[in-house]
């Protein structure tokens, strides 16, 4: 369902935000419990949106990194 992608993704975005401003990095499973009571697959869409979210995290540090250091070279 769309609508449920969407949410998940809106609210991973959100959740990775406040996680940062936290310095949590492991609320996103907290309110991963939440979601899984009132609705498994929302908690499914949620948990790949903050997957896929915190991948691309890494892979754009580790390009910046990489970048940095080849031009500094």
């Amino acid at each position: 369902m769309a609508v449920a992608d969407d949410l998940a993704d809106d609210l991973a975005r959100d959740v990775l935000i406040a996680q940062d401003e936290m310095g949590n990095d492991r609320f996103y499973l907290e309110v991963a419990k939440v979601q899984f009571t009132l609705s498994p697959s929302m908690e499914e869409g949620f948990l790949t949106a903050i997957r896929v979210r915190l991948a691309e995290r890494r892979g754009r540090e580790f390009l910046d990194k990489r970048l940095a250091a080849h031009r500094q070279g």
